[in-house]
């Protein structure tokens, strides 16, 4: 568990690769998760442009930042039921059958250019197709693209939208119980230790599933009592002091574990965890969370409030303020 905090000096793609993915919904709070964990990122440098990582519907059925090597066998685990959800929610909308592999192809079609669109140039594209448009058939025919192995999101640069672009090259196909686990061995990497429910949590597979890809491991997997599992060769008594860190919304460290109760009080839990999935953004000393924060931007400057009630605890994090309101700033787009 502390890994995930560990400071150190990394690019950020060794940032996701020990994550496997961050959870990208919102593409500011993925951004921050990859400041808390890497020295003195600058915005810039937050997201290669060198089509290292990529943005798709993974892990949970949510959107999360991976490495592109890890896109294609990600995939090919987690796509089936978004697939089924996703052509629900499209008939939903009043999208046939027809149209929706209407809206596949013109996707296609418009992708093979090799030039990122927006969502807005491709709803354009699929209204002049006779696709229907409204609500949320958009969202749903992008994401559809994407679980079909057609398309991938990247990011267009500090403003936060993320772009429409072809995936590569589709990976070599991957046995399903290869890659269970893969996942699993990824997974203990950064997580462990950890529980079989704990990896069908943060995965968004079944419990089966979670127990096949850890017993698969052989040696690899060291059994640590109550059902905690780990990687061989992990010394879990060399636990290293874990610097004060302000986490934003949805952050690894609190997403990857059926139960948080290891990072968060019991007298913080309504405040972190507020209902409706939510998950606040946390102020950690010593992997444990103390309080909340939040981000705020006026004009060109960014302004971080502490809620943490421990003046000691308050003390401790200045550093991580500046820090948060250094990048933010990097982060916003130029005036004009």
């Amino acid at each position: 568990m502390a890994q995930l905090l560990t400071p150190g000096v990394r690019d950020p793609r060794d940032v996701v690769g020990l994550l496997v993915g961050i959870q990208a919904q919102d593409w500011r709070s993925a951004r921050l998760a990859l400041r808390a964990r890497t020295c003195r990122l600058a915005a810039a440098d937050a997201t290669p442009d060198d089509g290292s990582l990529v943005v798709a519907w993974l892990l949970r059925g949510t959107l999360h930042l991976v490495r592109t090597e890890d896109h294609g066998w990600l995939l090919g685990l987690t796509a089936r039921a978004g697939v089924v959800e996703s052509r629900r929610r499209l008939a939903q909308e009043g999208v046939s059958e027809t149209q929706v592999d209407t809206a596949l192809q013109v996707i296609g079609t418009e992708l093979a250019c090799g030039a990122a669109r927006s969502r807005a140039e491709l709803a354009g594209r699929l209204a002049a197709a006779g696709v229907p448009v409204a609500g949320q058939a958009v969202y749903h025919c992008v994401r559809l693209a994407a679980l079909h192995g057609q398309a991938v999101l990247v990011p267009a640069g500090a403003s936060g939208e993320l772009l429409v672009r072809a995936a590569g090259r589709p990976a070599e196909p991957i046995d399903r119980h290869a890659a269970v686990v893969r996942l699993a061995g990824r997974y203990l990497e950064g997580h462990g230790p950890a529980t079989a429910a704990d990896l069908a949590a943060w995965s968004g597979l079944p419990v089966r599933d979670a127990r096949a890809g850890m017993s698969g491991l052989g040696t690899a997997l060291v059994e640590r009592g109550d059902g905690l599992a780990d990687v061989a060769g992990r010394d879990v008594a060399a636990r290293p002091a874990l610097p004060p860190r302000l986490l934003p919304p949805f952050d690894p460290y609190l997403l990857g574990w059926a139960d948080r109760s290891f990072a968060v009080p019991e007298h913080l839990r309504s405040r972190v965890q507020p209902g409706g999935g939510m998950l606040r953004a946390s102020a950690t000393v010593d992997g444990a969370v103390v309080g909340t924060w939040a981000l705020r931007r006026r004009g060109g400057r960014a302004e971080v409030t502490l809620d943490v009630a421990d003046p000691v605890h308050a003390e401790a994090l200045q550093p991580e303020v500046a820090d948060v309101a250094r990048f933010a700033v990097g982060a916003e787009p130029a005036e004009s």
